[in-house]
């Protein structure tokens, strides 16, 4: 399995590459976010190890070139900053996950093995309810004229919505797909990833919506006329 470590403190960027080879992963490593992004844009990899603050080019600006680009390789984020809003911002550019330094090498293999266990999983299947599809290559939702790419979350709410049409899915159930039992998200961060889905099936002209039942769930249904 490769692969791409991306962190400019080379001491901290050693130890994580000894690791990595130990537990048989092929590992390329650079040190600045100009490199991590050339890298990800012209090779292959089962998974990109990102530090945010790296010269030349932050993470998160890497990240979202690389979604603007259509690369969707699953990322972890690494992070010496803990606030809330660092680990929001990363994720909805499109990261996976993210891990705040200093952090412990086995948990750094055990996020690893489950970002690559949802890859290995996905299922090579274009979802379609009434006018609009999505794609689990791209990430893009799509109707006849328009399409918007899906940062990661939005795109795992949307398929569990799509896979299940006119059922309600909790608010605890997200969570646990999503986010994981472990997460230090709120559980509000289910309603903040509604609103963004619901902004852009409005903008790509979708005759369905997101609704929500207090207490139950929500749902994905066709809007009323």
């Amino acid at each position: 399995m490769k692969l791409l470590l991306a962190e400019d403190e080379k001491d901290l960027s050693r130890a994580i590459a000894v690791i990595l080879k130990n537990n048989n992963y092929t590992i390329e490593q650079v040190y600045n976010g100009q490199d991590a992004l050339d890298y990800a844009l012209n090779s292959e990899y089962d998974g990109i190890i990102m530090d945010i603050m790296m010269p030349k080019m932050d993470g998160i600006s890497v990240l979202k070139k690389l979604r603007e680009n259509k690369v969707m390789t699953p990322v972890i984020l690494l992070t010496a900053k803990a606030e809330i809003d660092d680990r929001v911002e990363g994720l909805d550019a499109g990261a996976d996950d993210y891990l705040t330094k200093p952090f412990a090498m086995k948990e750094l293999l055990a996020r690893i093995r489950a970002m690559t266990r949802r890859k290995d999983k996905e299922i090579e299947l274009c979802y379609e309810y009434e006018n609009i599809s999505l794609n689990p290559t791209t990430f893009e939702l799509s109707t006849a004229n328009k399409s918007i790419v899906l940062a990661n979350k939005e795109y795992q709410m949307m398929q569990m919505m799509m896979a299940n049409p006119n059922r309600y899915i909790s608010t605890e159930h997200f969570m646990e797909k999503i986010w994981g039992y472990d997460s230090e998200a709120e559980i509000n961060v289910v309603w903040v990833y509604v609103s963004y889905l619901r902004k852009k099936l409005k903008d790509i002209d979708a005759r369905v919506t997101i609704k929500a039942k207090r207490g139950v769930g929500y749902s994905l249904e066709v809007c009323d006329d």
